[in-house]
């Protein structure tokens, strides 16, 4: 037995850094230990520090790196290189990440994923880039993601991963079994095995859970479910996420336009979908297209113009709204005090309609069958707000201007506004989706349109009117 002599004399192994803070950010101590590693071309340390790094804190760091760092990590990690970590990074990272590596380099770290995270990283580069990078796969590799590049952008086919388990019908539980304990090319992952024909067309799936629980002799066709929630290949990812949250699907069955069964769609795809859906829906609202944090000046400068000149074309007719009316502001200066209220408070609740319809429509709970019931509701919404707001902001008028006829001016023209931004809230981005245009994108600069041009003329006009002031 050693003693305590020899024990305090061994090396004390020294702790490994934390990979993330408490905050869940990458340690900075992890982040400066790699920089070193890199910057030294320390390939061991490298390894030793980010070799066994799950996908997504590689992905985080990949783009915590700079861009001249970010291919030598690739290099000094080589065959420990996970790319399915370019799928946990921004579009603009991962594109220029490519663009610095070999084109064989990248068929051979492509070679060893799923077919959907494949195509994930592929779809994003130029046409003669995904050639020379599917000539170095093999044959059959190479047609399974050219097949799934042919389908539409954000359709189940660019989706779902052409890895999974079928079996003839005639097949019992026990050969189903046997197969998956002797098969090498196995998916990394699955829930269901599908039953399919001679053709391949889809006939059935049966759970996991239901082939371990039954005999070995039962045919499969007797214990398969008839698949009613297969995707056509062309079908919107949107669509079929909302499809997997009503029925609560763990995978489905993909298949063509001759029901042939061609892939698979799992949860963790559908997450991935979702997310991104709420992240562009989530920037439309604010104008700023599909713009990524890590995306060049030039680029997020281009990607918010468009909208800033639309915006500037509305704050201009707006503002000839109020040009009708300098004689009235002249002859009473108090108006040009108020009027930003009443515009401000029509522009935000415009945006609290607005933001509700645009995500009914996204979820198809608002719908000609209940939008009548809807319109209804927020009607009567706006006006008890606008009443009440009427009331604060008439008596504060009062107050501050010493004048009763000013206070009621206000008070009518905020509830005429209120009214008038849960209408256009509503009915605006029903009415873009109608037209086929992204209510998420195009409603708020119109329903800001509406509140401002109805604000100021409502309150100008009927101080005109009340106090018989000039126009």
């Amino acid at each position: 037995m050693a003693n305590l002599d020899q024990i305090e004399d061994q090396p004390m192994e020294q702790a490994p850094l934390p990979i993330r803070d408490e905050e869940g950010h990458l340690h900075p101590d992890f982040i400066a230990a790699v920089e070193a590693a890199i910057e030294a071309e320390d390939q061991a340390a490298l390894r030793e520090l980010a070799g066994d790094l799950h996908e997504a804190d590689t992905g985080d760091l990949i783009e915590t790196l700079t861009a001249d760092e970010r291919p030598k990590f690739v290099r000094l990690l080589g065959d420990l290189f996970d790319y399915t970590a370019l799928t946990e990074t921004d579009e603009a990272v991962r594109v220029q990440l490519l663009d610095d590596l070999p084109n064989e380099v990248i068929a051979e770290g492509l070679g060893d994923l799923d077919s959907d995270d494949a195509v994930y990283i592929l779809e994003d580069l130029d046409e003669e880039d995904q050639a020379e990078i599917l000539g170095g796969l093999p044959y059959a590799d190479r047609a399974q993601l050219q097949k799934a590049l042919d389908y539409p952008e954000e359709s189940a086919g660019r989706r779902m991963q052409t890895e999974f388990i079928a079996v003839a019908p005639f097949w019992t539980v026990g050969q189903t079994i046997d197969y998956m304990r002797e098969a090498q090319d196995l998916p990394d992952s699955f829930y269901e095995i599908y039953v399919v024909d001679s053709s391949f067309h889809l006939l059935g799936a049966v759970a996991l859970d239901r082939i371990l629980r039954t005999r070995r002799d039962e045919k499969m066709t007797s214990v398969m479910t008839e698949t009613r929630q297969a995707v056509l290949a062309t079908e919107d990812q949107e669509e079929v996420a909302r499809r997997f949250e009503r029925y609560n699907l763990v995978s489905s069955a993909v298949v063509d336009e001759n029901d042939r069964l061609v892939g698979i769609l799992t949860v963790d795809d559908i997450v991935d979908v979702i997310q991104e859906e709420a992240e562009e829906d989530l920037r439309a609202l604010a104008g700023v297209g599909d713009e990524e944090i890590s995306d060049s000046v030039l680029t997020i400068a281009k990607s918010r113009l468009l909208w800033l000149v639309v915006n500037l074309g509305t704050a201009v007719l707006a503002s000839s709204v109020i040009s009708l009316f300098e004689g009235t502001i002249s002859a009473m200066v108090a108006l040009a005090v108020l009027m930003p209220i009443v515009a401000s408070m029509g522009g935000n609740a415009g945006t609290q309609t607005m933001t509700v319809a645009v995500r009914g429509i996204a979820t198809q709970e608002l719908s000609a069958r209940n939008m009548f019931r809807v319109l209804r509701r927020e009607v009567l919404v706006s006006f008890f707000n606008g009443a009440a707001l009427a009331v604060l902001i008439g008596l504060t008028a009062w107050g501050w201007f010493q004048n009763a006829g000013l206070g009621i001016v206000i008070a009518g023209a905020i509830i005429v506004n209120m009214l008038f931004a849960g209408l256009s809230g509503l009915l605006i981005p029903i009415a873009l989706d109608r037209m086929k245009v992204d209510p998420a994108i195009a409603s708020s600069v119109f329903v800001t349109t509406v509140t401002d041009v109805v604000g100021f003329f409502a309150f100008l006009g009927i101080a005109a009117l009340w106090f018989n002031l000039p126009f």
